[in-house]
């Protein structure tokens, strides 16, 4: 009688943990396919948009970074024409992208996106590094010249280089190979600034002041990082331009290359508004 008890009580306690048991794995599960739920669709493609007087290795410490993380990263040409002639051609680029984007500028390159997200709804989110965040009607040296303390004097900072097929009166701008290290490139090693003096591509002067058009960050949200040892841009009309666009800032104490110099924080600004917009 004895023994028919304790194992009529052991059966018991299996029974009830074998209810127990799947109860709690159930529990578990709701939870994990919440946290899937809000992973599961598709990361966005990382389009980055390099600057004048730069090309798209300078994108390179980022790009392996958003690689790592798992991303798309695409870094197209920009071919430094002109705010029109090349928002067009990003915005081709663009349109052969299927799914969500998101949309990353360096300095003038800001002005390049700015006007060739507008009207494109894959387009999730803008971000900005040490870059222009345009209004409508601004122009590059308007902006340059809004806040006083950026080290680039039209009349005095560049090599003036004609080009084939120029409009009279225009030519390319060169940054002086004296001036690029200590204005683009402070916070880097002389050497390495003197390499990229070098290998800079020209911007024509008809570019400073081309218009703006209506701005893409009206309706599409932003980020924007914030060198605030920038020699280029102003840091004080940065912060004022993101305040205009409503903009996320995030300030890093770092020189106009801040993706070169801090390209850690730029990727991990550009994933907080992939996973933001995802």
């Amino acid at each position: 009688m004895i023994l028919a008890a304790v194992l009529a009580i052991a059966a018991l306690l299996l029974a009830v943990a074998g209810q127990t048991g799947p109860a709690h794995a159930a529990a578990g599960r709701p939870a994990q396919a919440s946290a899937a739920s809000r992973i599961s669709g598709p990361k966005p493609t990382i389009v980055l948009v390099h600057g004048a007087w730069a090309d798209s290795g300078s994108w390179n410490g980022v790009i392996s970074r958003l690689q790592a993380a798992g991303y798309t990263v695409d870094a197209p040409p920009n071919p430094l024409r002109g705010v029109t002639y090349h928002s067009a051609y990003l915005a081709d680029f663009l349109s052969t992208i299927s799914g969500p984007i998101v949309l990353v500028g360096h300095s003038y390159g800001g002005f390049v996106i700015t006007n060739a997200a507008t009207g494109n709804p894959n387009v999730k989110a803008l971000v900005y590094d040490d870059a222009y965040i345009p209004a409508q009607g601004d122009t590059l040296l308007s902006l340059t010249s809004a806040k006083p303390g950026s080290c680039l004097n039209p009349a005095s900072s560049f090599n003036k280089v004609p080009y084939p097929g120029a409009p009279a009166g225009d030519f390319d701008l060169y940054v002086k190979a004296s001036v690029f290290p200590g204005c683009f490139a402070n916070g880097l090693p002389s050497a390495e600034g003197a390499v990229l003096a070098a290998t800079q591509r020209p911007l024509p002067y008809s570019a400073l002041t081309e218009p703006s058009g209506p701005p893409a960050w009206k309706t599409i949200p932003s980020w924007d990082i914030v060198g605030t040892a920038d020699n280029v841009l102003p840091p004080a009309e940065q912060l004022a331009m993101a305040q205009n666009a409503g903009a996320s800032v995030t300030e890093v104490k770092a020189p106009h290359l801040s993706m070169i110099t801090d390209p850690g924080v730029v990727a991990s600004v550009i994933i907080q508004a992939a996973r933001a917009t995802s």
